[in-house]
């Protein structure tokens, strides 16, 4: 199993992922080093992430929402310690959570963080190409969920949802100014569930190379193009 050098299984919202996905694709990558096939990562929606982050902690050092959220959040309000936001969103020094029954270790960059009646809301931005279809926020609901999670053992109480902020091109004018739709969705979560997933993620790991998926697309090409891969 690869394991980081003090022995911890390291996992974070997007690995686990992957294990909701699928069980298999989970365990060769934790375990045998063997990841998904991907094509080029695309470099807009981390441009936009960037320029997002410096827009909104613009308006941090206000001591306000920016104007198109105002009234949208129900009264949530931007997190002050911009400071320490920004060790959040560094993958070196981001939220973690050890837990003490799995042994394993959670960690997550945060985009940006809320706070209301002293309730810790996580704020998520998302870039997409077309509107929203009612229902799709449930594919961000595990990494909202551990977002939930490592905020509650890190003594900081969420507040039991999250939003996800879709940025959504409408319009391109002359110069090439875009206009963007903000769209906010509020999502419920649930850090119990998102601490189920870890520690079966964790105890998977400790067992032989599961079954294939059925309807995993990875898991698909594996049996027409067999590799020879055993536990």
């Amino acid at each position: 199993m690869t394991k980081q050098k003090d022995g911890k299984i390291r996992l974070s919202p997007s690995t686990l992922n992957v294990f909701l996905e699928c069980q298999k694709c989970f365990w060769l990558d934790q375990v045998k080093g063997i990841h998904r096939p991907r094509g080029i990562f695309p470099s807009l929606p981390g441009g936009m992430d960037g320029l997002i982050k410096k827009y909104f902690d613009k308006y941090r050092a206000l001591g306000k929402l920016p104007p198109e959220l105002e009234g949208k959040l129900d009264g949530v309000e931007l997190f002050q310690d911009n400071i320490l936001l920004n060790k959040w969103r560094n993958w070196r020094s981001a939220l973690v959570y050890e837990d003490p029954e799995s042994g394993a270790v959670l960690s997550g960059m945060l985009d940006d963080l809320g706070v209301k009646n002293r309730l810790f809301v996580p704020l998520d931005y998302k870039t997409r190409g077309y509107d929203v279809k009612e229902g799709g926020e449930n594919y961000y609901k595990n990494q909202l969920n551990c977002y939930g999670l490592m905020l509650r053992e890190n003594q900081m109480p969420p507040a039991g949802y999250a939003f996800l902020l879709y940025y959504i091109p409408k319009e391109v004018a002359e110069g090439g100014m875009t206009r963007f739709d903000v769209v906010p969705k509020k999502v419920d979560i649930d850090p119990d569930e998102a601490l189920k997933v870890l520690r079966d993620a964790a105890a998977l790991l400790q067992g032989p190379m599961p079954e294939t998926h059925s309807e995993c697309i990875y898991c698909a090409w594996g049996r027409t193009y067999p590799n020879n891969i055993s536990d």
